[in-house]
């Protein structure tokens, strides 16, 4: 019977200060009293109003600053998406309404490895130029890509004009490369990889990577990409039919 106590009081403290978020009592960026005050105001344990704390962390409503404390923020909408189409990152986000933003990029040449040789059907060492870019929805870091393309087709491009907004677009207009389809293999990668940490928002954020080879209209491989989406925010769903 304590327990169950314990449990609907938590959930009561996290219903209570959710309901002054919404109300705007408590505005995004605001700073939450402290453990101790809360744990006074509601009479309970600091346990049981860390509890509380957690579940609002979890859903993405607070941002856990470390040794500075919790901050009110607003979780972004789930953005749905079907993974059997043909869609850029920038489209995704812009559907769902969102503003899409993108912060520093880094353009650099490699020779090719073979995962990505096999991909491209270039032979490994062959130069490939890689941009790499951490994607934002309302200013919030979403998603992560990195693509790989073959140095010969896209060198001059990458030099002349800084690539914003989406690469489909970008390829079609600068290199006269135009994708039409897409061979997409879902991954999870572990939470302690680079990428993932870029895009964690609090510790239980996951992530979902795509690996993805891309082809224009001759069905040729033109681009590589690892592709990483927060499973918070992105949705993906695919038809099946028998």
């Amino acid at each position: 019977m304590e327990n169950q106590a314990k449990v609907s009081q938590y959930i009561i403290i996290k219903e209570t200060l959710d309901e002054l978020m919404q109300s705007g009592q408590l505005k995004v960026g605001d700073r939450m009293p402290p453990e101790i005050e809360l744990a006074r105001q509601f009479q309970v344990s600091r346990e049981t109003v860390r509890a509380a704390m957690k579940q609002l962390e979890q859903e993405g409503k607070l941002d856990v600053r470390k040794g500075v404390g919790r901050f009110v923020r607003r979780p972004l909408n789930a953005i749905p998406s079907s993974i059997d189409k043909f869609i850029s990152t920038e489209e995704i986000i812009r559907s769902a309404g969102l503003v899409e933003g993108q912060l520093k990029q880094f353009v650099r040449t490699e020779p090719c490895q073979e995962e990505w040789a096999d991909y491209l059907r270039i032979p490994v060492g062959t130069p490939v130029i890689i941009n790499e870019r951490t994607r934002t929805a309302n200013e919030e870091p979403v998603a992560h890509n990195v693509n790989i393309m073959p140095l010969a087709l896209v060198e001059q491009a990458f030099q002349k004009t800084p690539l914003i907004g989406s690469l489909v677009r970008f390829l079609e207009s600068e290199c006269g490369i135009h994708l039409t389809a897409a061979n997409a293999e879902l991954v999870v990668p572990h939470h302690s990889h680079p990428i993932c940490r870029k895009l964690q928002v609090n510790k239980d954020t996951t992530v979902l990577m795509m690996k993805q080879i891309h082809f224009d209209q001759k069905h040729m491989p033109v681009l590589f990409s690892y592709d990483y989406y927060r499973n918070d925010v992105f949705q993906f769903w695919v038809n099946r039919r028998r």
